[in-house]
């Protein structure tokens, strides 16, 4: 387990809904300093908050907040991207290329500049990687596929980095009341319930978080036929 009292914590796209509540959530719960990371960063009314510039598409980015953050015990990889069409053949290459680099290739690359920072504390210490109920949809296209990927890059980040006393947590969500989701129709979960979920499982020592219905369902679907996950397949059998 990992506890937040006295915890430096880094959390990228710090400036979003879900990426506030971290932030604020993280001192609530005792942390000592919050590096709040985003493209442009913004002024906090705390000084525990210390707002710092990160692209996490950018290598150079990625090597300069490692040097400016050498004391962060638990780095939150929030930041992601969207898509404007649900068809991976209906995407453009910008969004394809965004939603790469962005929702998979920044978080792997980020982790793994951590990593050794990370390891060398001895325990106390940790990674969250927020995923998506879509990781095990495939009915977003390109953000389905990336948002899989990273689930399979943070089990394996988990299973490498445990010997070391780094605790590696996988979030999974449907729909959050953002900005993000403001098109969608549906149940949404309220974000403050969702970072509350994510500490609560951290501090328990947990590695996985299924914040709502549809997360556990479709985790619980993984091992049907694929008709059943996808019935339009259903007649072709």
């Amino acid at each position: 387990m990992t506890s937040l009292n006295g915890a430096v914590v880094l959390v990228t796209g710090a400036n979003g809904g879900i990426g506030t509540h971290f932030v604020r959530d993280a001192l609530a719960r005792g942390a000592a300093k919050v590096y709040a990371t985003a493209r442009n960063p913004r002024e906090w009314d705390d000084e525990r908050i210390v707002p710092l510039a990160l692209d996490v598409t950018d290598p150079a980015s990625i090597r300069a907040a490692v040097e400016q953050a050498p004391d962060v015990t638990v780095l939150i990889n929030n930041a992601g991207a969207s898509v404007s069409s649900a068809g991976i053949l209906t995407h453009t290459d910008e969004e394809i290329r965004q939603n790469v680099e962005t929702n998979f290739l920044g978080p792997l690359f980020l982790s793994r500049a951590f990593a050794p920072t990370l390891s060398a504390k001895g325990g106390d210490t940790a990674i969250i990687d927020i995923h998506s109920a879509l990781s095990w949809w495939a009915v977003a296209g390109i953000y389905s596929a990336t948002k899989a990927a990273l689930w399979s890059a943070t089990n394996s980040l988990r299973l490498e980095l445990h010997p070391a006393g780094v605790q590696v947590v996988g979030v999974h969500v449907g729909y959050v009341d953002t900005a993000m989701a403001a098109h969608a129709e549906g149940p949404k979960v309220d974000p403050a319930d969702l970072v509350a979920q994510t500490f609560d499982t951290l501090e328990a020592g947990g590695y996985e978080v299924l914040a709502d219905e549809n997360s556990a369902r479709l985790k619980a679907g993984l091992s049907a036929p694929l008709e059943a996950v996808y019935p339009q397949l259903a007649g072709d059998a």
